[in-house]
């Protein structure tokens, strides 16, 4: 019997001026001129998803200093001057394919992690990239090749758990956070049980789970794993006004939006780009999940989650959507809250998922009293509840005209 394998592939590949990637039907590169920049210069000033995100609000707190994300991806240039320093020593599950100095090589990885975690260079950092969290440190995990790799298809039909495997070393290092800038979204795609439970493995050690909510917005918005699995926190798209982009998958697992439509991108090439896709918008958002793990290092992946949705700007009526989830993140606004959360002393640990959208929680297994997760649990998503209560009370207050600044 022969068994198809999923095709993973980056929801944004970081080529040409202008990048859009549709999972399904592969990569398509459209040229636009003005908009490749040899220079890093001028590019922080073109940067607008840092404002988007508020992110220089949060960076009066933290700019992620003590995080690890870890970036599941093409690979990362480590001597990219604006990841200098940052990227630690990482795993190429996929062990063969294009090396440094080829052009099929860690062009997505190396975008991705630019949106997290670039701090720039030059005097005072003025030039190049800054990412959401320009103090955290990037573990970089080979898990598939760039869609110009000759051996791309030998990856396909051999590496077919490189993702799952990929998820269980990144959390056996003890990733903070996990980002999935990745993903099938094809007619076919369908869940697999071995990256389902590696995802659950990474949640019951800790570590935040964010993937693209799939750019099959504009062909049939098919359901996209891993960003589909229970726990993880899916990133949908929006441009610079705020709206949709429509290209972003409208689905029931949508948790909140970010930047992903002409938003600026860098390579190894040293030169920076404009690109879309959700790629990019679960880069915006694990970065922002990185700034709330460095403020509040106690919370667990399930109240992050909670936290990141509920405290989301410009909600959609009714509280959420399928195109934007509870809406833009604001990490600032997350750290704010997360603040009467963190300081209860709650005990870390797995929590349940929300009934409203997943079933139970993962078994935790252990040789301890089976009650004291559970409990643990249930008292976290109070303690947390409670705390985003009194925010949708204060956004009750704003609405009815009170001045009451919240983010």
């Amino acid at each position: 019997m022969t068994t198809t394998r999923p095709t993973r592939r980056p929801y944004a590949v970081p080529r040409a001026a202008v990048v859009v990637l549709l999972c399904a039907a592969g990569p398509a590169l459209v040229a636009a001129p003005g908009t490749a920049y040899a220079s890093g210069a001028d590019i922080q000033s073109r940067q607008w998803g840092l404002e988007a995100l508020h992110a220089r609000d949060a960076w009066q707190t933290t700019k992620g200093e003590g995080v690890t994300v870890a970036v599941l991806d093409t690979g990362v240039d480590a001597t990219h001057p604006d990841l200098s320093g940052t990227v630690l020593a990482g795993k190429d599950v996929v062990g063969f394919g294009a090396g440094r100095g080829d052009t099929a090589w860690a062009r997505h990885g190396t975008a991705m992690a630019g949106l997290i975690a670039g701090h720039g260079h030059g005097d005072d950092r003025a030039e190049g990239m800054l990412g959401v969290a320009p103090e955290a440190k990037i573990l970089p995990v080979r898990v598939l090749l760039e869609d110009g790799d000759p051996q791309r298809a030998k990856a396909r039909e051999s590496r077919g758990g490189a993702l799952a495997e990929g998820i269980r070393w990144a959390a056996d290092q003890g990733a903070d956070v996990i980002n999935l800038s990745l993903g099938d979204d094809s007619g076919s795609a369908h869940p697999e049980a071995r990256e389902d439970e590696a995802v659950r493995y990474a949640l019951r050690k800790g570590a935040v789970v964010v993937a693209s909510a799939g750019n099959g917005g504009e062909e049939g918005d098919h359901i996209s794993y891993p960003a589909a699995y229970p726990g993880v926190i899916a990133a949908t798209a929006v441009d610079r006004h705020g709206d949709r982009a429509s290209f972003s998958t409208r689905r029931w697992y949508a948790t909140v939006a970010a930047p992903g439509k002409d938003v600026i991108i860098s390579e190894p090439d040293r030169r920076y780009y404009e690109g879309w896709g959700t790629s990019a918008a679960a880069a915006f958002v694990s970065g922002a999940v990185a700034l709330l793990r460095a403020a509040h290092p106690d919370l667990t992946p399930a109240q992050v989650k909670e936290l990141i949705a509920e405290t989301a700007r410009d909600t959609p009526e009714g509280g959420r959507s399928d195109e934007l989830g509870t809406g833009i993140v604001d990490p600032a606004a997350a750290i704010e809250v997360g603040a009467s959360v963190s300081s209860k002393g709650q005990e870390a640990g797995p929590q349940p998922y929300r009934k409203r959208y997943f079933g139970a929680g993962p078994d935790t297994g252990g040789d301890g009293p089976g009650w004291v997760a559970p409990v643990a649990g249930v008292a976290g998503v109070l303690l947390t509840g409670a705390a985003l209560a009194l925010l949708r009370g204060l956004r009750t207050r704003l609405r009815d005209g009170l001045r009451v600044r919240l983010r």
